[in-house]
């Protein structure tokens, strides 16, 4: 951390009043700047040196009229964790309601989309505490790069969606001639194929990735292969074709496909 010359004895004492600083001191004084380094108790890439660090920062602010200025590895490390958390809380509703809107218009139901909607955030869930066990308990991992979460949001909504427009828009205009049961079985069987072809692929040319000697390519390339499976072998093939069938014409809600009373249902 760097301070103002005149700071720097208030804020040695400041921050060897916080829990787990072992030691302070100044290092180095450039013009009206000093260095001081201080050093933690627990190691500096740890949950623990990031709670410390954050202790630091606010027992500086609440001393009053000290200039300082916090930095260092577990500092840059506290920085991005916070800024993917907001990321996260801004990012991920835009992406749903962006997805949604385009769903709405492409199915003209209102019903569809929300069931699609939330078959791929179950979907999403499912793997990232899948992931979170094989990473803790099976790989051992030190921890987890704090843009994980979102890059595999993304991309596991932007192909899980994929793969649902794709059988849900071929039930649609089944429906129509057939009804919405026999059309979804319908649009299952056509489109079967294709799709598990496709998530298969997809999943190995991610799983490749994992050779690569980065923490955050391994995670992210597990995360997404993981759940490309997932979205293509489950929730394509098994859990939105039921829904489909069990909520009955009523899935393309409010078009005029939903009051249609076809004998196939």
């Amino acid at each position: 951390m760097t301070t103002t010359v005149a700071d720097a004895r208030a804020v040695v004492s400041v921050v060897g009043g916080v829990d787990g600083v072992a030691s302070v001191r100044p290092t180095a004084t450039a013009g009206e700047r000093v260095r001081i380094d201080a050093v933690l108790e627990p190691p500096p890439d740890s949950e623990r040196a990031v709670e410390i660090v954050r202790d630091v920062r606010a027992a500086i602010e609440d001393r009053r009229g000290v200039d300082a200025q916090v930095g260092g590895e577990t500092a840059v490390l506290l920085d991005t964790q916070d800024t993917s958390q907001r990321d996260r809380t801004v990012i991920i509703p835009a992406v749903l309601v962006a997805v949604f809107a385009v769903l709405c218009l492409l199915l003209r139901s209102v019903v569809a989309p929300l069931l699609l909607m939330g078959t791929v955030v179950l979907s999403f869930a499912a793997t990232m505490g899948v992931s979170a066990v094989v990473f803790n308990h099976v790989l051992g991992f030190p921890g987890a790069d704090p843009v994980v979460p979102l890059f595999g949001f993304v991309f596991l909504v932007a192909l899980g969606i994929d793969y649902n427009i794709f059988l849900m828009t071929r039930a649609r205009e089944e429906a129509f001639a057939l009804g919405t049961r026999e059309g979804t079985l319908r649009a299952l069987a056509v489109t079967g194929g294709v799709i598990t072809s496709a998530g298969v692929v997809l999943a190995a040319t991610f799983a490749a990735l994992a050779v690569l000697p980065i923490l955050f390519m391994v995670q992210l390339a597990f995360i997404v292969a993981f759940g490309v499976l997932v979205d293509t072998l489950l929730v394509r093939s098994l859990l939105v074709p039921a829904l489909a069938v069990n909520i009955g014409p009523s899935i393309w809600w409010p078009s005029r496909l939903a009051r249609s009373r076809h004998p196939a249902g």
